[in-house]
């Protein structure tokens, strides 16, 4: 088991809540949905439901489904038999079998083709699947916790998401606000990020923003959200007497 490290930050309203949602849903062991724009966190809170959750001692798995093709996230999410394809020399477990017992969490979820969306839903009803070229069935405990920033209500009336599957995985949603709605945390974190980087740069101590680097933090749209603020950590240029940080 991995040590688990709650990276999470914020006092905004908003978030608070979210958390509250969370404590509430991580022992239900239900599928859960998380709602979120890119760079809000979304494997930060699926990491969390784990933890809290009474699968915290068993694997936490995480896989983004854009970043492969159709063939290759069938054969890494179920896994493959030798020979179920050209260079498929040995038998591979999928994700599904190395989060037995603990939690798999699928991001960009509506990228998934309709393949397999099918054998996730298998998954979530019956609790099995089939590698790639195998004809067996095997069984598997996980729990699944899906998120997306895309509308898949709106897929499923074009046709590009089953129904079925979002009525499973949406036992309970959580959405995650942006950061643009989080106005009280932007300083929050660009503060603990800034520190980060001091620390880095081998800085004594944090010497602090400039009033014009705090304007310019307040006032960004931050469409990349988090994952944005903490990357325009690194573009603070420090004064040579090491006075204030500035954008």
């Amino acid at each position: 088991m991995a040590e688990y490290k709650d990276n999470l930050l914020g006092e905004a309203n908003s978030f608070l809540e979210v958390l509250e949602q969370v404590s509430h849903l991580a022992p239900l062991d239900k599928p859960v949905l998380i709602i979120g724009e890119r760079g809000t966190g979304k494997e930060l809170i699926a990491s969390r439901l784990h933890y809290l959750s009474s699968r915290w001692q068993g694997p936490f798995i995480s896989l983004n489904c854009a970043a492969l093709n159709e063939n290759l996230l069938d054969s890494e999410l179920f896994g493959h038999e030798a020979g179920a394809f050209t260079g498929a020399q040995k038998r591979h477990p999928g994700r599904f079998e190395r989060a037995d017992g603990g939690t798999l969490f699928l991001d960009e979820l509506a990228t998934a083709p309709m393949m397999v969306q099918e054998k996730l839903l298998r998954v979530i009803e019956y609790g099995e699947l089939e590698r790639v070229g195998g004809s067996q069935p095997l069984q598997v405990n996980v729990r699944l916790v899906c998120a997306t920033n895309a509308d898949l209500p709106a897929m499923v009336n074009e046709g590009t998401f089953r129904a079925d599957l979002l009525d499973r995985l949406a036992f309970d949603v959580v959405q995650l606000p942006p950061l643009r709605e989080r106005e009280s945390d932007i300083m929050l974190m660009a503060e603990h990020f800034a520190i980060q980087m001091c620390r880095e740069i081998k800085l004594p101590l944090f010497p602090g923003f400039t009033e014009r680097a705090r304007e310019t933090l307040l006032n960004y749209r931050w469409p990349g959200n988090i994952r944005e603020l903490k990357k325009r950590g690194g573009t603070f240029s420090v004064s040579p007497r090491h006075q204030r940080l500035s954008a």
